[in-house]
């Protein structure tokens, strides 16, 4: 059975709506991708937006596309003490009783009532791989890494589709804790 899976660092980002990209940067507006994501379909964007809360602000922070039915800001752990909302943890797309947050383009400011989460960590695969290595859509799973910072994550959640590839996503700030860079081989332990 297979145990080893790429881990990639995922830094803040913003998904957003449609309606709200055009709020943002104006009628018709098309995101401009710059380097494709480990994900099919999936792109970092060069357009960036400014966040705030109550307490603070992030400026340039990046976009990534497509567009999506609703509109997610994915913060940082010490983001949300700096903007000053709540420190959510969820699996990205499940942002109802979310905190809200103001979002600045060159064209506009939005406030959403919900959206602004810390994504949890979490493995994607195919379904097929989800089969090699034993685990199904939303298992919950270890893994370990080695090294001088090596550790073990715990309730990294299995998301499995046949629309993902394998691949681990953590935060920078989980990354940096491990000593860890983008393609470690991490072992999962069920």
């Amino acid at each position: 059975m297979k145990t080893q899976v790429p881990i990639n660092l995922s830094n803040r980002h913003v998904h957003l709506s449609e309606e709200d990209l055009e709020a943002l940067f104006g009628k018709g507006y098309q995101l401009t991708s710059i380097k494709d994501l480990s994900q099919p379909g999936q792109f970092a964007c060069e357009e960036c937006v400014d966040i705030e809360g109550p307490k603070g602000s992030i400026k340039k922070v990046r976009i990534l596309g497509p567009t999506r039915p609703d509109t997610q800001v994915e913060l940082l752990l010490a983001d949300t003490f700096k903007l000053g909302v709540a420190a959510v943890i969820r699996e990205s797309g499940d942002i109802e009783g979310t905190p809200g947050i103001k979002i600045t383009g060159p064209k506009g400011t939005i406030e959403v009532s919900k959206g602004a989460i810390v994504a949890a960590r979490h493995i994607h695969m195919s379904v097929q791989d989800a089969i090699d290595y034993g685990v199904k859509d939303k298992d919950i799973v270890s893994v370990e890494v080695d090294g001088i910072r090596g550790l073990v994550f715990k309730n990294v959640l299995i998301r499995s589709s046949d629309k993902y590839s394998l691949d681990m996503h953590i935060d920078t700030e989980e990354g940096n804790a491990a000593g860890i860079k983008n393609g470690t081989l991490g072992k999962i332990i069920k």
